[in-house]
């Protein structure tokens, strides 16, 4: 999805805020609580600074934001989830799975503001027309893309008996993953799942897919990953440069 469009996406979430933070009481300062695995320069974080601009709410100056918030790990989250409801934030920004379930056993009282890959399916809310509760937000859907991802990797690295792919558990159901082995199956290969839910387990798990075998991984849809891609790429580039015979050679470089 590209930046414009999300800041559009995210701007018509925002607007499901509590109508007084919206109004702008004069001389007020609201507060938002952050609950994200990411950091704030992630490109949602970005695009919602710039969405809640035009109804006049501008960091530093009128919103205080809460900076502890960002870059948790997802054991972090029960602790931080409590401390930000004790200071009575105005609002609280979930970003992914795991922070939004963190907020809503949290409160049922401040409202969530949350972007998941499917607010509907990970039952945050009851719909996207009237979600109820204290929550609302964006459904980026962007785990709908991992099956055509698994598709185009197979015709990029065509032949393979096997491939591998890297899941957070936390953001790929087992419906889903079980839907990616289908697809390769039908082009007569094996995939490999290899699973983590937090980031001290990334690295074991692309070097174990590595010495499978499988010629190609496929990295799934998750906000733990995308924060981790420092601990992905490197690994995946030496290997990936490993499997093609007709590419350039690859950097001496130990992993």
């Amino acid at each position: 999805m590209k930046r414009r469009e999300f800041v559009t996406l995210l701007g018509g979430a925002v607007a499901a805020w509590p109508l007084a933070a919206r109004a702008q009481e004069p001389g007020r300062i609201y507060r938002l609580g952050v609950l994200s695995l990411t950091q704030r320069n992630a490109p949602w974080h970005v695009a919602l600074f710039d969405a809640v601009k035009s109804d006049g709410l501008i960091a530093g100056q009128n919103l205080v934001v809460d900076d502890q918030g960002f870059g948790l790990r997802v054991g972090q989250l029960a602790e931080h989830a409590s401390a930000i409801v004790k200071a009575q934030v105005d609002v609280i920004n979930g970003g992914g799975d795991p922070p939004i379930l963190a907020a809503q056993q949290a409160t049922k009282e401040i409202p969530i503001l949350g972007v998941a890959e499917d607010m509907v399916g990970s039952r945050f809310v009851a719909s996207l027309a009237k979600p109820g509760g204290n929550t609302t937000g964006v459904s980026i859907l962007s785990n709908e893309l991992d099956g055509k991802r698994q598709q185009i990797l197979m015709e990029a690295v065509p032949g393979a008996h096997r491939y591998a792919a890297l899941a957070d558990v936390n953001s790929s159901s087992p419906q889903r993953l079980q839907t990616l082995e289908e697809i390769t199956r039908a082009r007569g290969a094996e995939l490999s799942i290899y699973r983590v839910a937090k980031s001290e387990e990334i690295a074991g798990a692309v070097d174990a897919a590595k010495n499978s075998g499988a010629a190609a991984l496929n990295v799934l849809a998750s906000a733990l990953l995308y924060n981790n891609r420092q601990i992905v790429l490197p690994r995946t580039r030496r290997w990936l440069c490993l499997q093609s015979i007709n590419g350039p050679p690859c950097p001496r470089r130990a992993l």
